[in-house]
């Protein structure tokens, strides 16, 4: 028996509901494995990054580059900082000239964003928060230098570990960052930043 107008509309109506249904959840799976594999939204939370990047400015994190190469000297990165690295603790005793050497053993659940200064075997030492690596002050026109204190300078040199990286904020006066709770091991590293997308007035690659 054919059917009726009526219910050749009800079930078209139907049909039509369960594929958006279903186009909305392949969306939001295809979402969360972009997030989860490829690329993740971050949003900065404070001051330690200006000029660069001001607080509440969001970038991409492309999370796939370090499983195929190690970061570089000036590449912005987010991680995982060491356990108590919101009280700036380092992992072992170290002099007061001198930045931390090595982070506590474990990794902190919140995520951090700094620029990458030193890489593994770099000796590193810090004049005027500016970074000297393997004895040469680095050019790094993009910082807000310190303006003195104990924070800006570190004379005493580190070497960084194999398998470790020294982060620290563009912004060397108000960033707690490698100097105070050591340098990270690459595996707790989550990706480079690499773009801006708000607000609309910084879109772009950095």
């Amino acid at each position: 028996m054919a059917l009726g107008l009526r219910e050749r509309t009800r079930r078209a109506r139907h049909n039509s509901l369960v594929e958006l249904i279903l186009i909305v959840a392949a969306a939001l799976l295809l979402a969360l494995a972009i997030q989860a594999f490829l690329v993740k939204p971050y949003r900065i939370p404070s001051e330690s990054m200006e000029p660069t990047l001001d607080v509440g400015q969001r970038v991409l994190v492309n999370r796939m580059k370090y499983r195929f190469t190690d970061p570089d000297k000036g590449d912005i990165v987010v991680f995982h900082p060491p356990e108590g690295a919101d009280a700036n603790t380092c992992g072992v005793p170290h002099a007061p000239n001198q930045a931390c050497p090595r982070p506590t053993p474990d990794r902190s659940s919140v995520n951090f964003i700094k620029r990458v200064v030193a890489t593994p075997g770099d000796l590193l030492s810090i004049r005027g928060g500016h970074a000297v690596v393997n004895g040469k002050i680095q050019n790094e026109g993009f910082i807000r230098p310190c303006e003195g204190g104990q924070e800006c300078d570190f004379p005493s040199p580190i070497r960084v570990p194999p398998g470790y990286f020294f982060m620290m904020g563009d912004n060397r006066g108000e960033s707690d960052d490698s100097r105070f709770w050591g340098p990270v091991p690459k595996k707790w590293i989550i990706g480079q930043a690499f773009f801006t997308y708000w607000p609309p007035r910084r879109i772009g690659i950095f």
